[in-house]
């Protein structure tokens, strides 16, 4: 054995130390690999706004500032600790008109125009006006956008950027989500994961790290999928999977039910066939995957759970968008990008 790693053969020494010197100093202390080679001038010059959102904004308007990019806070008024070097203002085509990037929450608009901002009393509306104002070159970032958003930009020719469309911001963030579902779970139930019958219902990002997650607590766990690859890849993590079309005759004996499906897949015939003291988790976005209104009905706790990154770790979630949204902003406005 070599003395240099008692756990590692001579043979594979120089692979493990290769390994070894590739990681980032220190480990990364939240999920994401960090990146390299982002000089602070790279947004020097350039100018970003921000519009509404919650606590996870504060991490990516702390890297901006960090890259020396000029930042503007419009409804963050009532902030407890202001940023030094970002200025409040108000929306209006004047401040657009200079603006390089604007930066809105994850859930982008309602569709009359509503950004949402846990740091103001004031009604924020993104009018057609305003996205008008914007110059040519400009880029809008959101998590996800309604047709109001699309439409004002596909109006006025601004280039939308969808956060949580891209592969990496989606695996990142099932992180965070998983363990606030797994939260919800263990708060409002009377049993533990171990042992349960767990079902989670679609296998695409964040159902993957939810079934990886309950599976290594020991939950039996049934995954409803369609598509032939996701039955393969369920059997090959171990799990139990069945046709959605096959809901209804599947929930008989379930504890817990997971749903990241953003459609009405958890109905009044489905939830008939469920026992009483099931528990269902909706995590797909708004209205969700499931009746509510006939669970109330038939006493079946269910729980519409969007967002949660944002709410069980604000930090964590903000510290992705961060390094993505940094990496996208020095690709676009960098040395080598193409806006004027």
């Amino acid at each position: 054995m070599n003395q240099q790693n008692p756990m590692v053969t001579l043979a594979g020494q120089s692979t493990y130390d290769a390994w070894k010197r590739r990681l980032p100093k220190g480990g990364h202390r939240w999920g994401a690999p960090r990146e390299r080679g982002l000089q602070r001038e790279m947004l020097t010059g350039k100018h970003v706004a921000f519009i509404g959102g919650d606590a996870r904004q504060l991490e990516v308007i702390k890297s901006c500032l960090s890259l020396d990019a000029k930042v503007s806070l419009i409804g963050f008024e009532n902030l407890q600790s202001p940023f030094s070097g970002a200025t409040n203002r108000e929306i209006s085509p004047e401040l657009l008109a200079t603006v390089d990037m604007l930066i809105l929450p994850i859930l982008g608009t309602d569709e009359e125009g509503h950004v949402d901002s846990i740091f103001t009393t004031k009604t924020l509306v993104l009018t057609e006006r305003d996205m008008r104002a914007l110059p040519p070159h400009a880029v809008v970032y959101a998590g996800i956008a309604k047709s109001y958003l699309k439409n004002l930009c596909e109006e006025a020719t601004i280039r939308l950027v969808e956060l949580l469309k891209r592969d990496d911001v989606a695996i990142y963030n099932s992180i965070p989500t998983m363990e606030g579902a797994l939260m919800m779970a263990i708060q409002h139930t009377n049993i533990t994961i171990h042992g349960s019958n767990s079902m989670v219902l679609g296998l695409g990002r964040v159902g993957v790290t939810l079934c990886r997650s309950l599976h290594a607590l020991g939950a039996q766990v049934k995954v409803g999928v369609r598509k032939p690859a996701h039955v393969a890849r369920s059997v090959e993590m171990g799990l139990l999977p069945f046709s959605m079309e096959e809901l209804a005759n599947e929930v008989g004996d379930i504890d817990l039910l997971f749903n990241t499906i953003p459609a009405k897949v958890v109905t009044e015939a489905v939830l008939k066939k469920m026992p009483y003291s099931a528990v269902i988790i909706d995590l797909a976005s708004k209205p969700g995957g499931v009746d509510f209104a006939y669970a109330e009905k038939r006493g079946i706790k269910a729980l519409l759970a969007p967002s949660l990154p944002g709410i069980v770790a604000p930090k964590t979630a903000g510290r992705i968008l961060a390094q993505t949204m940094t990496r996208l902003l020095a690709k676009e406005f960098g040395e080598e990008g193409s806006s004027p």
